[in-house]
């Protein structure tokens, strides 16, 4: 259920992450690297597609979302490419909405930029490339965090939106846990193979411009 439907949020969390959405949106279309376009096309057409696989977990399901190894790829510009994803799977499959759409971008968008902003100076502190060990912990703490805050804005935004949904808000972040250990797994290794094979994927001295906002 990364994928909050129309209909659901009240009226106040659907404005209040339409407006944050916005707002992210802008300030990572100002700091849109176009050397990055390329691999932002690949890594939202992965979105796109790993989000039509759903995995039913108890009362709700699950997907990969790879929103971890966006942020750390691409920085500001996994906003853009996961809204772009998100607005297809809308229009051509009916995934979440066009009024809840800000919720689900925010609710992916931020904790890629936040691990963003937490993690991709630590790879690029790795250059030259001292192991495979330090590069795939990153990745996996990357992959880990980005399901695991996830799933924590979607439980507030179920939370904030009325009482009679925090039952299962709570049970969507349990579910979300052994997703979590699994997108740790793949982003830690899909880092360890581009190491060994494009190296100059991963983020370089330009890395600790996400650091600052403009």
């Amino acid at each position: 259920m990364a994928h909050i439907p129309d209909g659901v949020l009240s009226a106040p969390v659907l404005i209040a992450g339409a407006i944050a959405s916005a707002g992210l949106l802008a300030l990572a279309l100002r700091r849109l690297d176009y050397d990055h376009l390329p691999a932002a096309a690949a890594l939202s057409a992965a979105f796109f597609v790993a989000s039509l696989i759903s995995v039913p977990v108890g009362p709700s399901s699950v997907h990969l979302l790879l929103n971890g190894l966006m942020g750390l790829l691409l920085g500001w510009t996994a906003l853009p490419a996961l809204f772009v994803a998100l607005v297809l799977q809308a229009v051509f499959f009916g995934y979440g909405g066009f009024a809840v759409l800000g919720v689900n971008t925010l609710n992916m968008a931020l904790p890629a930029l936040l691990c963003a902003l937490a993690l991709r100076p630590l790879l690029r502190r790795e250059r030259p490339w001292s192991g495979a060990r330090p590069v795939f912990w990153i990745g996996a703490a990357a992959g880990g965090a980005g399901v695991l805050l996830t799933a924590v804005m979607l439980a507030l935004s179920l939370g904030l939106s009325g009482q009679a949904f925090i039952p299962a808000a709570q049970v969507l972040v349990i579910t979300y846990v052994p997703l979590a250990l699994v997108e740790a797994l793949i982003t830690g290794t899909v880092l360890r193979f581009l190491q060994r094979v494009e190296p100059d994927l991963l983020p370089g001295p330009r890395a600790l411009e996400v650091e600052a906002l403009p």
